[in-house]
């Protein structure tokens, strides 16, 4: 059985951008201070995070020592997460043949408004994962990542990264100047997607004000790390994944592909049903040409997390083909037991259904051999 992990990362090396940035901007690289003993994560010369740049990662580490502020972003970062020897070793422990990889620190939010400086951040750290990948081509999917503020510098790097054998696109799950992803604003990036058969990838992105945005009030009362971490994903994959519904994107462009990264796959069928229920409502005031679970189906992909129970459901619901899994390694909401926790989420499942969520599935959505 081919078993494909659809959403791991990388823990980038501190010095990535200050060693594959072009010159002119090395003075502006994304990189780590440390004051006093305290380390700062600096991306357009403001600092993002501080004291516990562990918690990037750390899936090997106690969650508590994670944030004391007592360790190091190297703590948070197993040899696994960035070299690629070490995560070949990482998948045959876990009889996993490969793995998706998306960035960390390089699918933050850039502060910036120097479109050149954003520009060059992305080419910088596809540059490096190309090379990663590289080094381990049958063991890993790598996933490009753009500047969705310059559309067209976008569009011209997704060029690059895909000559270079990239399966995928990050896409923010929020809005980008005002505008939601499947805005036809950004039709110059799904085209290509859809040319080179590989997915736009909507990955959940960390938020250090708190959880998602519309849950980032609840967050800032104290809520804590559940309930952040538990609904920061689907605050922000459930608004995104409808925008590609209700903004026609998969009319304009039936054969591109978006995968929903890191909100599971549960809710996939209530908002296939909630859509539905207000389309018949007011059909005559919205152009679709068809329901929108008819798009979900056709068009819309969940990675399943490893100990969700409702992915035999979703097969049924949503379709066969539309449920993937992933780890999530090795950041902090991450569990080392992942693969095999998936084996047991879907031991009651037919040896075909079985097949395709661990793999199979992955193998078209990003047209691997």
């Amino acid at each position: 059985m081919t078993v494909i992990d659809c959403d791991s990362h990388v823990m980038e090396p501190a010095d990535l951008w200050q060693r594959y940035l072009e010159p002119k901007y090395r003075d502006r690289a994304i990189r780590i201070e440390e004051e006093d003993g305290v380390e700062k994560l600096v991306i357009g010369e403001r600092v993002v995070l501080s004291r516990v740049l562990a918690g990037l990662g750390g899936a090997h580490i106690d969650r508590v020592k994670l944030f004391t502020g007592g360790l190091k972003y190297v703590d948070g970062c197993e040899p696994a997460s960035y070299e690629p020897g070490a995560r070949a070793a990482l998948l045959d422990d876990w009889g996993v043949d490969r793995g998706v990889l998306f960035p960390t620190i390089g699918i933050l939010p850039f502060p910036t408004d120097d479109m050149e400086l954003a520009n060059a951040y992305c080419r910088a750290y596809n540059t490096w994962q190309a090379e990663f990948f590289q080094t381990i081509p049958d063991r890993v999917v790598p996933i490009a990542a753009v500047n969705w503020f310059d559309v067209d510098a976008a569009a011209a790097e997704l060029d690059r990264c895909l000559k270079l054998g990239f399966r995928g696109l990050f896409v923010p799950p929020e809005t980008v100047n005002g505008k939601r992803p499947g805005d036809a604003h950004f039709d110059p990036i799904w085209a290509r997607l859809q040319d080179a058969g590989v997915p736009g990838c909507l990955h959940v992105i960390v938020r250090f004000e708190g959880a998602a945005i519309p849950f980032s009030e609840w967050h800032r009362t104290g809520a804590g790390p559940v309930f952040g971490f538990g609904l920061g994903a689907t605050g922000q994959l459930i608004p995104a994944m409808a925008s590609l519904v209700v903004d026609r994107l998969f009319e304009r462009f039936p054969r591109v592909k978006a995968v929903s990264v890191e909100a599971g796959c549960g809710y996939a069928a209530y908002l296939m049903d909630r859509l539905d229920e207000k389309y018949h409502i007011f059909r005559d005031m919205v152009p679709l040409k068809q329901p929108p679970s008819d798009y979900i189906r056709g068009n819309c992909y969940f990675v399943a997390e490893p100990e969700e129970r409702c992915i035999g459901a979703m097969l049924e619901l949503v379709g066969e083909d539309n449920i993937l899994w992933g780890s999530d390694y090795p950041h902090v909401d991450s569990r080392l037991d992942a693969a095999e926790l998936i084996r047991g989420s879907v031991a009651g499942l037919t040896a075909e259904q079985r097949a395709r969520v661990m793999g199979e599935n992955a193998v078209r959505v990003f047209g691997l051999d």
